[in-house]
């Protein structure tokens, strides 16, 4: 009977660490070959520019969504091809000084991942920008060839809803949303969501 309950109990304990060893997707983004884009309207003419990613790792469970990690953006970096248009962006609407950085915290994801070829799924998570956070869901289309993955995001700012100046004068009027296209290039690998947390500091 000894031995019936021992062996009960060890298959017990082995079943919940089991399941406490799930499984994480591990997207860990390369910023030198990564890209984010800008564009925003106006009456004469389009405005194209860029920001540098500063660092980016999105983690998930595929079993159940959740989702953390967090993509960086160094928004003291936004070029558009004229000085004066830059450090007016940077001084006066994004006010790089005090907010350096534009950051998505990814929280859940929807769908699945291939382990190869092409597939979609949904982002939701929170955009921190000029102070504010700010809910939002993504569209993000993921191709994966080996351990590399891509995904192209494009999504729209409303910059102005979220509390940033419009940089519109008196004889030149710019749209009020500004359209972003990320896209991220990295390495996609699975590791233990148990081993991950015990290297937490």
């Amino acid at each position: 009977m000894r031995t019936k309950s021992t062996l009960i109990i060890t298959a017990t304990v082995l079943l919940m660490a089991t399941g406490s060893f799930g499984q994480e997707r591990v997207f860990q983004l390369n910023p030198g070959q990564s890209e984010v884009d800008f564009t925003l309207a106006d009456v004469l003419h389009t405005v194209h520019g860029k920001f540098q990613l500063k660092s980016g790792v999105l983690r998930f469970d595929p079993a159940t969504g959740a989702a953390s990690g967090e993509l960086v953006v160094d928004a003291t970096t936004g070029e558009s091809g004229s000085n004066a248009r830059d450090k007016k962006m940077k001084k006066d609407i994004l006010e790089t000084q005090k907010f350096p950085t534009i950051v998505f915290t990814p929280q859940k994801v929807v769908g699945s991942v291939a382990a190869s070829g092409g597939s979609q799924v949904q982002m939701r998570g929170v955009m921190t920008l000029h102070g504010g956070a700010h809910p939002m869901t993504l569209v993000v289309p993921v191709q994966v060839n080996g351990d590399t993955a891509t995904a192209l995001v494009h999504f729209d700012v409303p910059y102005e809803q979220w509390g940033l100046k419009n940089p519109s004068t008196l004889f030149l009027r710019v749209s009020n949303t500004v359209q972003i296209d990320v896209h991220a290039v990295g390495t996609l690998a699975t590791e233990t969501a148990a081993a991950h947390t015990s290297t937490k500091p």
